[in-house]
């Protein structure tokens, strides 16, 4: 459920200020914030379930800062994001752990921790179409019968 129609303009931007105090971006280690619109947009793509308490968490910032976050000066932001963390509950929680997931699946953050951005298996060797012969063991076991629950 895309989070493009359920957030304002004002969430929006909220949400990518409170993003980058939670993941700044590295010229060290070559990646971006979790502020990039790449990362942002999966965010708003796949908020889901998750949707009501980010938008919980997004509107709590505002009430602390008087206006919107985004719009506030880097100290008091800060102090406003600070006084969330201690106080924001679970609303809290679910917008941090929104951030770090889309964050941790970019691929550009995948590989500058080492892991491959795409499946373990094949590792690059390619399987022709309708060669099934990896199935052959499991086909030679015998089969097994069970009771249905």
């Amino acid at each position: 459920m895309s989070a493009d129609n359920q957030l304002t303009r004002a969430q929006r931007n909220d949400l990518r200020a409170i993003a980058a105090m939670i993941v700044p971006a590295s010229e060290e280690y070559k990646v971006p914030g979790a502020d990039d619109p790449a990362i942002q947009a999966d965010m708003l793509a796949t908020l889901g379930r998750d949707s009501k308490l980010v938008v919980a968490a997004l509107d709590h910032l505002a009430r602390l800062a008087g206006q919107p976050l985004a719009e506030l000066d880097a100290a008091r932001r800060d102090a406003v994001a600070q006084e969330f963390r201690r106080h924001g509950g679970p609303a809290a929680a679910t917008l941090v752990r929104v951030v770090l997931q889309c964050y941790y699946r970019d691929d550009r953050v995948l590989g500058s921790l080492g892991i491959e951005p795409r499946a373990p298996f094949p590792k690059g060797h390619v399987l022709p179409d309708g060669d099934w012969s990896l199935l052959d063991p499991v086909k030679a076991r015998a089969g097994t019968l069970r009771r249905a629950p």
